[in-house]
């Protein structure tokens, strides 16, 4: 929690005028008993109403300036609570953004969403109350027990007595709040993750009739959030009636002794009122204890967890200025394997294209299964590549090697004749386009979501790219056009529409490499050959993943990956007379008696 408050320094005069402010509330309350003790032994025992009047006067707008101070200090607290919260959850956010693959796959999904949101709020509410109360229950602890200690000393040696029992039943409370408290965020976690699951795969399992399983599924998460919930707070709630058996015994022995005192003339029943009145204000301060245990406890787990995040660490020094410069997923690769080596900047080095993997090979993170195995192949500026092979032959990890959403572990990738490890990360995504093979559309309209991929591009720009990606007449045909509004995950678009509008955002960047991973599966055979003959008047490297022979029969070079290796390259007619692999596919699409083709164009 210490570490968070780092993001509070920006609010500093706002939080020190709250806990000015408060102290300044807090005086005037502590007062009060003494005032209300004078009023009684000087004023109403003597039967001096003068006295009474001006003692009165000076508790009532005592109790004003309290008021006025209170009102104050909530309005400061709240400014710096809430700065403190949205700006932390603004660096949060920046940081999971600057995420590579390989750190962004450590944190699910549904746990980062519960962190941005829940674990940042339960802060943020933390510091206003810690400005507010937090700060508050201690200081009027402490000044109940001073002041009754100055009232009366027998009196109040049992006040002070008694608090450090209580404090120390509050600590052992408060360490063993947080575990439980973390544990239920770690569950809230789940039950996230059971959600986001269900309503992204809703269509599915209603197709299979899966309602009544994922119903229960959801019930067992949610049960164990409750089960843990119930836990948490039973223990933070069995400190409230234990406190309030110490503090009312405490009453009861004041009231015992005081009267003795009283017949004794060692003491005033202003002093034993203005006693009391300490107590009671000690019982309110210890009863709010309860509450805050709670907060502080949840507060706790939740700054832990967003301490897990900041604490991260991303190899890359690149990370955060090209988090927004690709058009997908934000990423970002290791450091750079050659020590000693310098990052070219954008004025020293610019990308025209060519890509070559000299014996490149690569494992995910935390994985000891190679996924790529000594591939190596040479593209040249403007040339289209077609990678064909088996689900799970490393087609997709290869092409996400180009961007430096992942870093090779052996052998070198090279842009343009440079090691890609030299090239500004923001340089190289900012001229690659990208289209992944689970298309994402955003919330927004059509031409929000091709200019999505370059954000200063005019309308007729926009409309170039969904020519070229085939989607213009679609598009023109919806009920606004261009402006049509997208429903979630662009629900009222086919597949092949929603591939398409993809392409269009990726074309839209003019890029220098092209990447369509699987990204043409929905397409038909026709529009496909329009889609691939736009395509060469872009002058672009184009990496082409497929499994359709006619994608594959223009390419300037085939890759056709086995198991991680590269087990043959070349063009159609290479590979019909040299892979066996390769004319099963084909034969398989084509029949055995088809003769080889030049285009299926």
């Amino acid at each position: 929690m210490i570490k968070l408050l780092y993001y509070l320094k920006k609010y500093r005069v706002a939080a020190i005028a709250a806990l000015v402010m408060m102290l300044i509330e807090l005086a005037v309350e502590l007062a009060q008993p003494y005032l209300i003790s004078k009023i009684i032994d000087n004023g109403i025992q003597e039967g001096n109403l003068s006295v009474v009047w001006l003692w009165g006067g000076v508790l009532v707008a005592s109790a004003v300036v309290a008021f006025a101070a209170g009102i104050a200090s909530s309005f400061f607290a709240s400014h710096a609570s809430l700065g403190f919260g949205y700006d932390l959850r603004e660096k949060l956010y920046d940081k999971v953004q600057a995420f590579s693959y390989a750190v962004f796959n450590r944190f699910a999904t549904s746990s980062l969403i519960t962190r941005l949101t829940g674990d940042v709020t339960q802060v943020q509410d933390t510091v206003f109350m810690s400005l507010r109360f937090m700060t508050r229950v201690p200081l009027v602890v402490i000044g109940s027990m001073i002041m009754a200690v100055i009232v009366n000393p027998r009196l109040g040696l049992l006040l002070v007595v008694m608090v450090p029992v209580l404090l120390i039943v509050v600590v052992w409370m408060i360490k063993k709040a947080a575990l439980l408290f973390r544990n239920v965020q770690r569950r809230l976690d789940a039950v996230n993750g059971v959600i986001q699951e269900n309503l992204t795969g809703i269509r599915l399992i209603r197709v299979f009739v899966r309602m009544g399983h994922e119903i229960e599924r959801f019930a067992g998460f949610s049960g164990k959030l409750m089960k843990g919930t119930i836990s948490a707070l039973r223990l933070t709630e069995t400190t409230m009636p234990f406190m309030l058996l110490m503090m009312n015994g405490c009453i009861i022995a004041v009231l015992w002794f005081g009267r003795a005192d009283i017949n004794s003339g060692s003491a005033t029943v202003g002093e034993v009122v203005a006693v009391i009145n300490y107590l009671l204000r000690t019982i309110g301060a210890m009863s709010a204890l309860s509450w805050i245990l709670v907060t502080f406890s949840r507060a706790s787990a939740s700054a832990q967890r967003l301490n897990e995040v900041f604490d991260t660490e991303d190899d890359s020094e690149s990370a955060q200025k090209s988090a927004n410069s690709f058009s997908t997923e934000s990423g970002q690769s290791a450091s750079s394997a050659e020590q000693g080596t310098s990052m070219l900047t954008p004025k020293q080095q610019s990308i025209q294209g060519a890509v070559e993997f000299k014996n490149v090979g690569f494992h995910y993170p935390n994985s000891d299964i190679t996924v790529l195995e000594n591939i190596s192949f040479s593209a040249r500026r403007g040339e289209r590549i077609a990678i064909m092979g088996a689900t799970g032959s490393g087609k997709s990890s290869l092409v996400q090697l180009i961007p430096r959403l992942y870093t090779e572990d052996t052998g070198q990738i090279r842009i343009d004749g440079t090691n890609a490890e030299r090239l500004d990360t923001s340089l190289l995504r900012g001229a690659i386009g990208y289209v992944p093979q689970e298309v994402v559309l955003f919330t927004g309209s059509v031409r929000d979501n091709i200019a999505w991929g370059r954000e200063d591009a005019t309308l007729a720009e926009i409309q170039e790219a969904a020519k070229r990606a085939q989607i213009h007449e679609t598009i023109e045909k919806l009920p606004n056009g261009y402006d049509t509004q997208l429903g979630q995950r662009g629900v009222n678009l086919s597949g092949g529409q929603k591939q398409r509008l993809s392409i269009a955002r990726a074309l839209i960047r003019r890029p220098s490499i092209l990447i369509l991973d699987d990204s043409t599966s929905a397409l038909d055979v026709a529009t496909e050959a329009r889609l691939l003959d736009a395509l060469e008047e872009l002058s672009c490297t184009t990496f082409i993943i497929t499994q359709k022979i006619s994608s594959t029969t223009s390419a300037d070079l085939i890759l056709l990956l086995d198991d991680g290796r590269l087990i043959g390259q070349g063009k159609h007619e290479d590979l019909m007379d040299s892979s066996e692999l390769y004319r099963r596919i084909y034969q398989s699409q084509y029949g055995e008696g088809t003769p080889h083709v030049q285009s299926i164009h």
